[in-house]
């Protein structure tokens, strides 16, 4: 059975805007408020990316008015809030943000709206991948099973650090610890529903980082390949023991282009080690994994069999929720690797 190491702890920083991580510029036009709930009684709780509101809303429970900034298929990496965004953020009592230097264009938005409320950063105490750590060697930190997967990640830099740390179902449990206890401070929430709400919600995160690590264990180690779109899944190769044998844009940034000397060294890498398939993600355009894997002779998986990365799904869809698009990645890449995936567990049913 899959198992990974929880010795972790739950710091958490809470600090007003003046204390926000680097500043950048503003890159990309704003858009409507998308995950904006009814009703203005008690907290007002704003979150920034698709992944940090799904864990808010499922820690809140309808419990409070929620914005969520970024609409499901929209890139974190440049952003522009609206006007009323700006507003929804100078009402919020919270601010719910993934941290690890994703938002570049935060500090902007918090000092153009004079947002001084409790500002929850998810990444807090989660150690960051820099630019080259994907290809470190797992022997050194495994397990017996191959897994152990410190999830503090000592050691790694983390002045470049990749933000994407959803991609592990783990790091995704620190990161609703983070989101809970920050939610706990903050005046009109129930302590006591939001306790269950946790408790009830990482349950759920622990069954699909077994039900994922029991499957991807079906796979030998050296067939264990990966090409995706860009460099958004450091953290889940890591967690499972996957070679990342490159992405279609060398980048932390989606916003990133190839050079056509980069997309002929990976077609290069894809036919010298064998790799059966190339990802793109839902939130990119396809055509350069469509041309890579052409090139290469690899699959390619694109449309509603693309990754979700940066975002989550619009809704109907299998990647609306975080738990959906996580089954539905692995699904698909075990399926590549030639695997059958058994059933979820019934917690991840219905």
């Amino acid at each position: 059975m899959h198992t990974r190491s929880r010795n972790v702890t739950r710091p958490l920083t809470l600090m007003g805007a003046g204390g926000l991580v680097t500043a950048g510029a503003i890159a990309l036009a704003g858009c409507a408020s998308p995950g904006t709930s009814a009703g203005t009684d008690g907290p007002q709780i704003v979150a920034t990316t698709t992944q940090v509101g799904d864990f808010t809303r499922e820690l809140l429970g309808g419990d409070a008015a929620f914005t969520q900034l970024l609409s499901p298929g929209q890139s974190a990496h440049g952003f522009d809030p609206s006007a009323a965004q700006l507003l929804a953020l100078a009402n919020a009592d919270a601010l719910v943000v993934n941290g690890g230097g994703l938002e570049s264009w935060l500090d902007d938005a918090v000092d153009a709206s004079g947002f001084d409320g409790v500002l929850i950063d998810a990444s807090t105490g989660i150690e960051l991948f820099g630019t080259d750590d994907h290809a470190h060697d797992h022997d050194d930190e495994a397990d017996a099973s191959g897994h152990d997967h410190d999830a503090d990640h000592e050691g790694h830099d983390h002045g470049a650090g990749n933000p994407h740390i959803w991609t592990d179902p783990a790091l995704a449990e620190r990161m609703v610890e983070n989101i809970a206890d920050g939610l706990a401070t903050v005046d009109g929430l129930d302590d006591t529903k939001l306790e269950a709400n946790e408790t009830a919600y990482l349950a759920k995160l622990a069954a699909l980082d077994e039900w994922i690590g029991d499957n991807v264990e079906q796979v030998p180690v050296g067939e264990r390949l990966l090409v995706t779109n860009h460099d958004a899944f450091t953290y889940f190769v890591d967690a499972y023991d996957v070679t990342f044998v490159g992405s279609v844009i060398p980048s932390f940034d989606d916003n990133a282009e190839p050079s056509a000397a980069e997309i002929d060294e990976l077609v290069a890498k894809i036919e010298e080690m064998g790799v059966a398939a190339v990802f793109s993600e839902a939130s990119l355009s396809p055509k350069a994994a469509e041309t890579i894997a052409a090139e290469s002779g690899a699959a390619v998986y694109s449309g509603p069999d693309a990754l979700y990365g940066d975002s989550l799904g619009a809704p109907g869809s299998e990647g609306e929720t975080y738990l959906g698009s996580q089954v539905h990645n692995a699904r698909l890449i075990l399926e590549s690797w030639g695997v059958a995936p058994s059933a979820l567990p019934a917690v991840l049913q219905g």
